[in-house]
């Protein structure tokens, strides 16, 4: 293979990947110590290679809000921490359609049901598990996009009911890498998190799990916890970077302790890594680039989005997503929902910013009469 960036890790890597090489742990740091440009490029190749050309977009719904007992330093909706924020139970599931609406509407390939809790339980909430079944049945029935879910630690029962109801992700994030995980976590480990996305895989979901980047972990660990995804298998990588909450552990901190040069070098890295997967850019993101940085990830190797508001903030505008998007020369993903891209921008534009019960998936397109 002729060199591509004239860089011989990033040329190598990239060679190693495209002949069905699966990367590792020394790989990734090595490709880490490399010159943005040159990284950027060399994952911009391999995506190339393995994606279509597209970027998708998730959009979801915060289905249950506040109160919950875990403690990730990071969190709004830990009990544990004084935050202000709005918390509600299970939203009705009627509710959650006209999200997956507005989601859809916005050019959403996919929509997320996400709880705050340690796990939707099936035996100790009954009701509560019956309004998520109805909820997944529901956005299945009348809108086109794929729906997914986020509900805390799962039973094998609990997966397979939802497989079984057509759930098309499990989402459950990792966070951090292993080291690191108690520095953040200490109400549940590291090892229970994985124990469900092998629980969610094995009833035949496919996984979106991901990490939180700029919580004060190392190079390393950012490394470590792409390879610990390797290990479990993800079509769906969400990046997030920290956005402080002010009364979260984390809150103190005006920005997230990354680089915008580390931040690129990192989802290059997972590119790498995860060469087949949604290397998906998600949450902070609108608060920790500059305007003109934010098609930067897009350039470097990642081919997806969390469009909309997210759990208890407000993220940007669909439309400008796609402007975002289409300045890195890609286009949005309309293999699931065909939607015209310039409409979405047009209202983006012309219509008011939304405010829901959910506070997330929320567009500037108007409310379903």
């Amino acid at each position: 293979m002729v060199n591509e960036t004239g860089n011989q890790t990033v040329d190598g890597a990239v060679a190693r990947v495209l002949d069905g090489e699966s990367l590792d742990r020394t790989d990734g740091l090595a490709l880490l110590a490399q010159p943005v440009g040159v990284l950027a490029a060399g994952a911009d190749l391999v995506r190339s290679r393995f994606s279509d050309g597209t970027v998708d977009a998730c959009s979801i719904v915060n289905a249950k809000a506040g109160n919950c007992a875990e403690d990730c330093g990071f969190c709004a909706q830990s009990v544990h921490f004084d935050t202000g924020i709005d918390t509600y139970g299970f939203l009705d599931p009627e509710e959650i359609l006209s999200a997956a609406k507005r989601a859809e509407r916005d050019g959403a390939q996919r929509f997320g049901i996400v709880v705050a809790e340690k796990g939707v339980s099936k035996e100790r909430r009954p009701e509560e598990w019956e309004q998520v079944i109805r909820s997944i049945r529901l956005v299945r029935e009348e809108t086109s996009v794929e729906v997914d879910a986020s509900l805390g630690i799962l039973t094998r029962e609990e997966a397979d009911i939802l497989a079984e109801e057509g759930l098309n992700h499990y989402n459950h994030n990792i966070e951090t890498s292993p080291r690191y995980f108690p520095e953040i976590i200490t109400t549940h480990t590291f090892e229970d998190r994985v124990k469900t996305l092998r629980v969610a895989k094995e009833a035949g979901m496919d996984l979106c799990a991901g990490v939180i980047l700029g919580m004060g972990e190392t190079p390393t660990d950012r490394v470590e916890a792409a390879i610990a995804l390797q290990d479990v298998g993800v079509s769906s990588l969400p990046v997030n970077v920290l956005n402080p909450v002010a009364g979260t552990p984390l809150g103190e901190r005006e920005s997230a302790l990354i680089s915008t040069t580390e931040l690129i070098k990192t989802i290059a890295v997972y590119r790498f890594l995860h060469p087949h997967a949604r290397v998906r850019l998600t949450g902070g993101r609108e608060v920790n680039l500059a305007p003109d940085e934010q098609h930067l990830p897009f350039e470097a190797g990642a081919d997806g989005v969390l469009s909309g508001d997210y759990l208890t903030t407000e993220g940007q505008s669909p439309g400008e997503d796609i402007r975002i998007i289409e300045r890195a020369g890609l286009e949005p993903n309309r293999s699931v929902n065909d939607f015209d891209p310039a409409a979405v921008k047009d209202q983006s534009d012309s219509s008011p910013r939304i405010e829901t019960a959910a506070g997330t998936a929320t567009s500037t397109a108007q409310q379903d009469d």
